[in-house]
């Protein structure tokens, strides 16, 4: 019984972890949308096909996974991990190149957490049968 308790915390803390940095993520997204959108004004017909494609995996992907993840943890992180594969799978295509630093990986990390989450609860729960 000893066994199972300690062997949870690890996933209770990789769980908290993921959605406080989702919380923090997704925040920082949503400042730099709304500071741009008052600035500017948001208007999704002023982009080009090459940006629409890529907002539709970054950020909108990345924050709906994360959203989900709270409830489905393996579907969630399976969505932010796979929306941020397919970002710079799409930006490699159209722009031929990769996009610069870490910040966008920095960003959906939440999502692997999430993953890792998942596999550490399912793994517990074979354990246990």
């Amino acid at each position: 019984m000893n066994e199972t308790r300690t062997s949870k915390h690890p996933v209770t803390a990789v769980r908290w972890i993921a959605r406080l940095w989702s919380i923090a993520s997704i925040g920082f997204i949503l400042l730099m949308f709304v500071g741009s959108g008052l600035e500017e004004g948001f208007n999704l017909a002023q982009f080009a096909f090459r940006d629409l494609v890529g907002l539709f995996f970054f950020p909108f992907g990345v924050c709906l996974g994360m959203i989900v993840a709270w409830r489905w943890e393996g579907v969630g992180g399976g969505i932010t991990a796979g929306s941020l594969l397919a970002f710079y799978a799409a930006l490699r295509i159209m722009d031929g190149r990769f996009p610069r630093g870490p910040y966008f990986a920095l960003v959906a990390a939440p999502g692997i957490l999430f993953l890792v989450c998942w596999l550490l609860s399912r793994g517990r729960l074979r354990r246990n049968r």
